[in-house]
């Protein structure tokens, strides 16, 4: 994940710069909005492009904007929701900008590569990391709309609501949207899971 130490070395960020917090009425310093929601953007924004390295250049991104921008949040907008929609954006132009076709590719190899059966023998520890790059390749395999709410719902555990306020779609079509995904997600994963093993129903 992006260091806070980057964007002071940057100097684009001062060690005291105040934001209105969502649930209280002090202040909050900047530090403290990237080290309370640091960790739950870079997931967000992990899980949706699927490549480490990128992630945490589109994180440092994300809380660069953020800083450059603190002053145009309306303070009525849940800090959250306010940078889950700027990660929104910046996963978005990186997607469009350079990735889409490369995507499009590495979604057909992950699907092969589920076809093939390497776990260890005998090492869970192993099988289980193999495990998690199954669901990551489920997950890159779905159309972006699809895979932003289930990443936003599922991983995130966002209400709908907020998820409406970060991508700017309506409830009923974030709803079957994640319907949509949920059914390939356990498509692509009941050979590895089971029906038993891999609960993907959400909130209704």
């Amino acid at each position: 994940m992006a260091d806070v130490r980057v964007f002071r070395r940057a100097g684009r960020m001062p060690p005291v710069t105040e934001a209105a917090a969502p649930d209280a009425d002090a202040p909050v310093a900047f530090e403290e909005i990237f080290f309370r929601f640091g960790k739950p953007v870079a997931s967000f924004i992990r899980s949706m492009i699927g490549e480490r390295a990128l992630a945490e250049d589109l994180t440092q991104e994300t809380f660069v904007r953020a800083f450059q921008n603190i002053q145009s949040r309306r303070a009525q907008t849940r800090i959250s929701t306010w940078l889950f929609g700027i990660a929104y954006n910046v996963v978005r132009e990186a997607v469009r900008q350079k990735y889409r076709g490369l995507r499009s590719v590495a979604a057909e190899e992950s699907a092969l590569e589920s076809l093939r059966d390497r776990r260890p023998r005998a090492d869970d520890r192993m099988i289980a990391v193999e495990l998690i790059r199954k669901v990551q390749a489920a997950i890159d395999a779905l159309p972006e709309d699809h895979r932003t709410a289930f990443v936003l719902k599922m991983v995130q555990r966002l209400p709908y609501g907020e998820i409406s306020d970060i991508t700017g779609a309506s409830v009923g079509k974030l709803k079957s949207d994640l319907h949509r995904a949920r059914l390939e997600m356990r498509r692509r994963l009941q050979p590895y899971f089971g029906e038993h093993l891999f609960n993907l129903r959400g909130e209704p």
